[in-house]
């Protein structure tokens, strides 16, 4: 197989995973702010906040430029644990299918596929992930306690002088469940779901060709269940790697549950799927367009 071939998924994956990432940033930054804001220095002092909240008070207070921070590591990340992930669960469910006798497979191998590329992507993006999370809440922090990242790389060599390599890894356990149970809610349940709409509802007349409503529909499918699925351990992720309060991935569980509620493991739910759906669904529809683009570019047949 061409190496052009061979790449394809991975770097299609990937550009679709950095346009999705940057759309969505300001979203994602309100998810993790209101994820730690009970660990932060504002916390009982007023009601909670909400998403919307959060970004119209870091604009009034820190600037438009201000619900960009730590998009540097964003994009690292993307270009990483997106690329992975995403590559990985196509050639994996490519080969699937091949073994298959080129039929479609059934929901229980595309839900391996994904926990096995969700997995394997998180132990390698996870570095990217911790600064990520500390340069979007680093402002939450009281001012003697800020770390003042520069950027991605300052983060990642100051983490490693500072408090260890290993930290780099803090969280892990909990954001390889998150990427395990993103990916079969995000593209397992994309390929279920794109099969069961373009049969029930668009009758589509070309199942490996579906139409752009069938696409939309199984998006919209797919960012709610890759939401549901993954936000109790981004949760746990986003704590841990923020580096304060906890001592592992039991302690925090426990303390949340017992001094928050079981609900508190969705805290930030509708920014967390406000985030999810457009970024599943921006990722799934423009990865088709870039991989028409791709193969015209490099797979002329």
């Amino acid at each position: 197989m061409p190496v052009a071939e061979t790449i394809q998924p991975f770097a299609c994956g990937g550009a679709a995973a950095c346009l999705a990432s940057a759309v969505v940033h300001p979203i994602d930054l309100a998810k993790v702010r209101l994820q730690l804001y009970a660990t932060s220095v504002a916390a009982g002092q007023g009601p909670k906040p909400n998403f919307v909240t959060v970004l119209a008070t870091m604009i009034k207070n820190e600037g438009f430029k201000s619900i960009y921070a730590g998009l540097s590591a964003a994009l690292m990340r993307q270009v990483i644990y997106g690329t992975a992930r995403i590559g990985l669960h196509r050639t994996f469910s490519d080969i699937l299918v091949e073994r298959n006798g080129g039929n479609p497979i059934n929901f229980g191998m595309k839900t391996l596929s994904g926990m096995a590329s969700g997995s394997i992507a998180v132990c390698i993006g996870t570095p990217f992930d911790v600064a990520l999370v500390r340069m979007q809440g680093d402002s939450m922090k009281p001012v003697d306690k800020r770390r003042g990242y520069k950027n991605v790389f300052d983060a990642l060599i100051r983490v490693t002088k500072e408090e260890g390599f290993l930290t780099l890894y803090s969280g892990l356990l909990p954001n390889i469940l998150r990427g395990m149970s993103m990916n079969v809610g995000m593209m397992a349940c994309y390929d279920q779901a794109k099969e069961m709409v373009s049969h029930y509802i668009t009758k589509d007349p070309d199942p490996n060709k579906p139409s752009l409503p069938t696409q939309l529909g199984a998006s919209m499918i797919a960012g709610f269940t890759a939401a549901a699925f993954s936000l109790p351990f981004d949760l746990l992720k986003s704590r841990l790697q923020d580096g304060t309060k906890y001592k592992g991935i039991i302690d925090a569980t426990t303390q949340i549950l017992t001094k928050e509620g079981i609900l508190a493991f969705w805290t930030g739910f509708g920014a967390y799927y406000t985030r999810c759906a457009p970024h599943a669904m921006i990722i799934l529809l423009s990865i088709e367009r870039i991989t028409q683009g791709y193969k015209y570019l490099f797979i002329k047949n």
